[in-house]
């Protein structure tokens, strides 16, 4: 069984997705862009993008009822791996040990030609 997760504190999806699913004991949400939820615009850099990224994560998760401590993986997508070092400068203000597991990788192009997507699972 999977339910729909959803809120208005996070840019809604922009095609045929889900913010997040909640299956079960985990909460798999969809790839966050650095979006203001208020504004739609993105923020101005990568480390503004990165926290508003991230913001949208936790929103997400509070809505389906659980917390950025709860998550076990996340998966990091860069428009540019040369960011690696002013990402990781933001996201680790989001986490506490123990870390979520996490992959980050490079790729040739995000929607709306964001800096950087953020992905997570996480416990209940």
């Amino acid at each position: 069984m999977k339910k729909p997760i959803s809120t208005d504190q996070a840019p809604g999806a922009i095609g045929p997705y889900s913010q997040a699913v909640d299956a079960g004991d985990f909460i798999y949400t969809s790839g966050q862009l650095g979006l203001n939820p208020q504004t739609g615009e993105f923020g101005a850099d990568v480390q503004e993008q990165t926290r508003l990224s991230l913001s949208n994560v936790k929103a997400i998760l509070e809505a389906a009822g659980t917390t950025m401590d709860n998550v076990v993986k996340t998966t990091v997508f860069l428009k540019d791996m040369n960011d690696f070092v002013p990402v990781n400068e933001v996201y680790s203000t989001f986490f506490t040990q123990p870390y979520p597991a996490r992959s980050a990788v490079e790729v040739a192009r995000l929607p709306k030609d964001a800096l950087v997507e953020i992905e997570v699972i996480a416990r209940k």
